[in-house]
C-alpha cells in the first residue's frame, strides 16, 4: 500500500501542475492567436473556475487538509475542465454561466422591438456585426434579412 501512495503522490506532484497550469497557459496562449471566439471562452471559463477554486482552497484550507483526496477531486475536475474530450469549462459556461450572469450589454433603444429581440438572442460578436449592417445599410434592410431568413426556416420545415 506504501508504493501505491507514493505512485498516487508523485503522479498528483508532477502531473497537477502540468495538467492544471502549463497545459492551460499554452491553450490560453494558442486561443488569443486564433480566430475563432470558441476557445477563447473555454480558457477564460477555465481560468475563472481555476481562480474560484484556488479561492476556495485558501478559504477552506483548515478543513480540506483533513480530507486526504481533496487533491485528486481538484485534479479530477481540472481534468474534466481542461481535456479536450470534456471540455468542461465550455460546458459550465454554457449550461450555467451564461443564462445567469447578465453584463448588461446594451441594446440600442432606438431599433424596433422586434430587432431588439433578435439582437438580445446574438453572441456579442455577432451582435456587433448586425448592428454595423444596420448602421451602414439601415434598418429596413435588416428587417428584410429577417423576414427572408424566417421564410426559409418556414420552407425548410
Amino acid at each position: 500500500m506504501g508504493i501505491l501512495a507514493k505512485i498516487a503522490m508523485t503522479f498528483d506532484a508532477l502531473i497537477g501542475p502540468g495538467l492544471m497550469l502549463l497545459y492551460p497557459l499554452y491553450a490560453s496562449m494558442r486561443a488569443i492567436e486564433s480566430p475563432s471566439t470558441l476557445d477563447d471562452q473555454q480558457w477564460l471559463t477555465y481560468w475563472i473556475l481555476y481562480s474560484l477554486t484556488t479561492l476556495f482552497e485558501l478559504s477552506c484550507w483548515r478543513v480540506l487538509q483533513w480530507l486526504p483526496f481533496w487533491p485528486y477531486v481538484k485534479l479530477l475536475f481540472c481534468m474534466w475542465l481542461v481535456l479536450p474530450i470534456f471540455n468542461g469549462a465550455s460546458y459550465i459556461y454554457e449550461n450555467y454561466l451564461r443564462k445567469y450572469v447578465k453584463f448588461g450589454l446594451s441594446i440600442n433603444s432606438s431599433y424596433p422591438e422586434g430587432h431588439r429581440q433578435v439582437l438580445q438572442m446574438m453572441s456579442l460578436d455577432a451582435r456587433k456585426s448586425v448592428e454595423h449592417y444596420i448602421e451602414r445599410y439601415g434598418p429596413d434592410a435588416f428587417e428584410r434579412v429577417v423576414r427572408a431568413a424566417e421564410k426559409e426556416a418556414k420552407r425548410q420545415s
